[in-house]
């Protein structure tokens, strides 16, 4: 299964994600949002084109009481939860392990910097940075998963370029 991983795209309704990030938006099997979409028409392409999950964002007045907060979900049989703010970097890995401590991956977003790397008790942890708005990361970054029979087989970010 190809999962594309976003996070933080700050998109008003009349702008489109970019022909590099729909490409691959178009050729998954899943896509996970992380948060602060901004907008309910970006929301809708995505669902239009692909199976889409998204979590609720600080950012996303406009998607308050239709997306959740939290989503925890199966996909390939591995345990996936989503949130936007993880909070501070001190303390991360035990604070998601305690708020999924069934989850094999962690996604979260809202620093827009890439991130990949270990949890506490086997979780991994991921933040695919953002497509459109990279403030201090060196570019602008989606992920990609694939994901089969219980677990992560691969994860890559994508860059976008500055």
């Amino acid at each position: 299964m190809r999962v594309v991983v976003l996070s933080d795209t700050h998109l008003p309704g009349h702008r489109e994600l970019g022909v590099d990030v729909q490409a691959r938006v178009e050729a998954a099997d899943v896509v996970l949002h992380a948060g602060d979409i901004t907008s309910p028409v970006v929301l809708e392409r995505l669902a239009a084109t692909v199976e889409a999950h998204a979590v609720l964002g600080n950012n996303d007045v406009e998607l308050a009481g239709v997306l959740p907060e939290r989503l925890e979900l199966v996909l390939g049989g591995v345990r996936v939860a989503i949130v936007h703010d993880s909070g501070p970097t001190a303390g991360r890995e035990r604070r998601l392990r305690r708020w999924f401590p069934e989850a094999d991956l962690v996604v979260f977003g809202h620093s827009h910097m890439p991130f990949s790397g270990p949890g506490v008790g086997g979780q991994r942890l991921l933040n695919p940075g953002s497509p459109t708005q990279r403030r201090r990361s060196p570019s602008h970054t989606l992920a990609e998963l694939d994901v089969e029979g219980g677990a992560v087989l691969d994860v890559r970010f994508v860059d976008l370029g500055p």
